[in-house]
């Protein structure tokens, strides 16, 4: 039998982690959650990704929903490297546990500290080396960007904590802004509304599917627009209440959100080098992630920027997709990954 290689991706993400398996694609997609219980005043870990989401908004006292990662970047170490740890033993499954070489994406503005974070996380994991790779650059490879070409792409990722806009030459970037703008502060800006507006509580997990349904990067041409009933909790008496939201309404609550997606590009455009922006003035931006979804917002950040913007195939996947690519070349495309790998000696127990 030869040698399987295990080397993995790992698009380890404020909303959701994708792991991409050398030779096999994408086999696992899951939320980047964590539910706790308190047992003797410590914390214990009770479920992970989709089980640990299906818990949100539920959950007796004891019971904690928490999400390690922030911003992209980790905020809970310990349960980061837990949910890490589970994710990649599901992958291989316990009994063939090998320590895998893992490739982490960090945001292209993550400090040193942070990045050495994510790197000790994925050794303790069980990674036998971890290289790290820029978002912006993991996104571009995932949307077949020319990356390596001595021609400008600019890329456009929208994440869920963060949305990165980065012009990439050669291999490397260019120019990178990172706006702590994603996909879930578009949700907190909905409950957040419909809070201030219309006295009705509601979850996260409502106002992303209020976002999905009806949410529009740009007003309604004429009237409201779509309208979806939800249901909450009405403050003011503390009952549980149904209404209907409109589009036109979801706009306002997002009108801040587009905006600060739309000035990043607009700073990034202003700060490319000539040669570059003829390069992208004739092809073009792209966007990846699961923010660029939002509906209209394409035509909103085309009507910006004067420029073609086109969504990536598979959005939501263009992260780890890229990241999968070093992985199965890492000969070729290893000049992509960022500072030197970071490895574990290990005992061979």
């Amino acid at each position: 039998m030869g040698m399987v290689s295990n080397d993995i991706a790992v698009d380890l993400g404020t909303a959701n982690t994708l792991i991409y398996a050398r030779g096999k694609g994408i086999v696992l997609n899951e939320p980047s959650m964590v539910a706790t219980i308190t047992k003797g005043g410590r914390k214990q870990v009770l479920a992970v990704g989709g089980e640990a989401k299906a818990m949100m908004g539920r959950t007796p006292g004891l019971i904690e929903v928490i999400r390690p990662m922030r911003d992209g970047v980790i905020a809970d170490f310990e349960f980061a490297e837990e949910m890490l740890k589970y994710f990649i033993r599901k992958v291989h499954n316990r009994r063939s546990f090998v320590h895998p070489i893992i490739i982490i994406c960090v945001p292209s503005n993550s400090t040193a500290v942070e990045r050495r974070a994510i790197q000790e996380a994925a050794l303790s994991a069980g990674a036998r080396r971890v290289f790290l790779i820029d978002v912006p650059i993991a996104a571009a490879l995932g949307a077949r960007l020319p990356v390596n070409e001595p021609t400008g792409s600019m890329v456009v990722d929208i994440g869920g904590g963060t949305t990165e806009v980065a012009v990439l030459s050669l291999g490397g970037i260019v120019y990178s802004r990172s706006v702590r703008v994603g996909g879930d502060s578009m949700d907190e800006a909905i409950v957040s509304y419909v809070r201030r507006r219309e006295n009705l509580l509601i979850g996260e997990t409502t106002a992303e599917q209020i976002k999905k349904a009806i949410g529009s990067a740009s007003l309604p041409v004429q009237g409201d627009g779509a309208t979806m009933e939800i249901k909450g909790r009405d403050l003011l008496k503390g009952m549980p209440k149904q209404m209907g939201v409109t589009q036109r309404q979801i706009a306002e609550a997002l009108s801040e959100s587009v905006t600060a997606i739309v000035t990043a590009v607009r700073v990034a455009l202003e700060a490319t080098p000539g040669e570059l922006s003829a390069d992208i003035a004739e092809k073009g931006l792209t966007l990846t992630g699961g923010g660029s979804l939002l509906a209209n917002l394409p035509q909103v950040l085309s009507d910006a920027s004067g420029l073609s913007v086109v969504i990536a195939e598979d959005p939501l996947c263009c992260v780890a997709l890229g990241t999968g690519q070093v992985v199965e070349h890492r000969g070729s495309l290893g000049h992509m990954l960022a500072q030197p790998a970071v490895s574990v000696r290990r005992s061979n127990n």
